[in-house]
Order: structure tokens, then sequence, then C-alpha cells
């Protein structure tokens, strides 16, 4: 096959749209089948929400973008979010009324250690491969695969050499059913602030940004280069505060200033995407995004 003919596969892959013309044209569509695709963020910048909104979204017929099936959701923080879960799902159903219950077709499932992951995947294949319904599952979250590694495992050469090992066997397992059962699978990630001020091996760049900013931190994604080296596509959404006015009052001898927050989401790297980027909001129906001005 030759990088011309990989490249068109990659583009004409089907894709699981995010319900937002804004951020699926960001993104090329949406999130791209038989691959795997990370989302990372810091906390409050909304990647559980677009995770939850993208499970409604993948019951949708293929001509409204989404993939006529179902989805399991495998959380590793706890408590779940089941409250935001019904409000998304509230928010669908008024937007397609054909779909009265889209949270009967979001599978949960807790995971509460690395290797417990990887010890269910057969479980999982089965429960892709003999689901008798008329919506199968096609979309798989892992949120997050930081939240598993981050525990279990010490800084030791041991611990991190155990600690690979097992990010290429759980992504192994992942990229098989993906591609054994047309899945698109999607993981969170979380950040760590980036330290070191130099271009050091700490600050290398993976991908179409230099360096990845939020809350006006430079950080970037947990778990090093080994894991990015087993995803296929890297988001990356970021939120800033900036001062819009003047507001009213003193507090500790300063005056108040009116503060928004703005969020957004950036294509780091992906085989079939350019450089992109959106800006979006976080409100009850869900995440939206903006038209740039």
């Amino acid at each position: 096959m030759t990088p011309e003919n990989l490249l068109h596969l990659l583009q004409t892959t089907r894709k699981c749209t995010f319900g937002c013309p804004i951020i699926d044209r960001s993104v090329g569509g949406g999130v791209a089948c038989n691959s795997l695709t990370e989302i990372v963020a810091e906390s409050g910048c909304g990647k559980t929400q677009l995770c939850l909104q993208l499970c409604h979204c993948a019951q949708l017929p293929l001509s409204l973008g989404g993939l006529n099936a179902s989805s399991l959701y495998i959380h590793t923080e706890f408590p779940f979010p089941f409250r935001r879960l019904q409000q998304l799902s509230q928010a669908f159903s008024s937007s397609y009324p054909q779909f009265p219950n889209p949270s009967d077709h979001i599978f949960v499932e807790p995971v509460h250690s690395a290797q417990q992951l990887f010890d269910i995947m057969p479980k999982i294949e089965s429960f892709l491969a003999n689901r008798d319904s008329p919506l199968p599952t096609r979309l798989i979250v892992i949120d997050s695969i930081a939240a598993l590694f981050r525990s279990d495992f010490d800084n030791t050469p041991s611990d991190l050499k155990r600690r690979s090992a097992l990010f290429f066997k759980i992504s192994g397992k992942l990229k098989l059913l993906a591609k054994r059962y047309s899945l698109a699978v999607v993981l969170t990630n979380q950040v760590v602030d980036l330290l070191d001020s130099s271009d050091g091996i700490s600050a290398l760049r993976i991908g179409n940004l230099k360096s990845l900013c939020s809350s006006g931190r430079r950080v970037c994604p947990a778990l090093g280069i080994t894991w990015a080296n087993c995803v296929n596509s890297r988001l990356f959404l970021s939120r800033n505060e900036e001062v819009v006015g003047e507001g009213d009052g003193v507090v500790n001898g300063g005056e108040l200033a009116q503060r928004r927050t703005r969020r957004w989401l950036h294509v780091v790297f992906a085989p079939h995407l350019p450089k992109s980027s959106c800006e979006y909001v976080i409100n009850r129906q869900g995440v939206v995004g903006v038209e740039s001005q």
C-alpha cells in the first residue's frame, strides 16, 4: 500500500460526530473508527462531558454522522457523573425525539487498576461479539487512562518498565478490537506541569503544537512519550481566563475585574489531520463550538 492510498483510507474511514458541526470540522468529521483517539486536558476543560456527548451521538444514524450504535463507558475516576449524563440525555432527546431514552444505550463499567483493565479485555470482546441488539456497540470510552497508571506504579526502573509493557499490551488489544469490530476508541488523559523551561527532553515536541498551555501554564500530557506512541490521534483541550471589563466594588484594596473562561480544542497529532483548533463553550445542552470571528 502506498502512502497516498493509506492517507485516502484514513480520510475515508467512518467517523462518529461530536454533535457539533464546528467541532467536527476541526477534527475532520469526528472521531475516527479503527483507531485510538486520546483527549488530553486538565480538570475543568470538559473532557468527560465531551465523551458523554460522544456516547449519545454514536446512537445517531449514519446519515447524521453517528454510528447507529451503543457505547461502552469505562470510568476510572469516581464517582461517575450520572447527573450530568441525565442532563445530556434529556437535551439529546429534545433534539432527537426518536431517542426517548438514550442513556439506556450507554453501558457503564468501573475499573480500578490498569491490570484490571487488561484482565477484562476478554470480557469486553465477548460483550462486543455477542450482543443481540438493534444497536451494536461501536464506541468505547476509557475515562481516564492516566488515573489507572499514575497511582499503581512507582518511579523506579523496574516499575517504569512494567508500566511501559502494560501500555503496549492494553493499547495493542484496544487497536485489535477497534479494527476487528470497526470501533471508535476514545481515551482521556490528564496533564502535568512542564517545569523545564529549556527545550530539553521534557519539552520534546510531539505533533503540531510546539507547546501546550492551559490556565496560563505550560503543560504536557501525563504518562510520557511511551504512551504517546500508543495512540493514533491526540486532541488537546485548554482553558484560559481573560479580563473582559471592570466590575463594581473593591476587594482587598483592588478593583474587581470581570473575567470569562475561554476553552479551545486543538489537534496535536493525527495521521489524517492538519493543525487545527476551535473555541467551544459548555452549557446545559453539552459542548458547543464557537464560530471564529
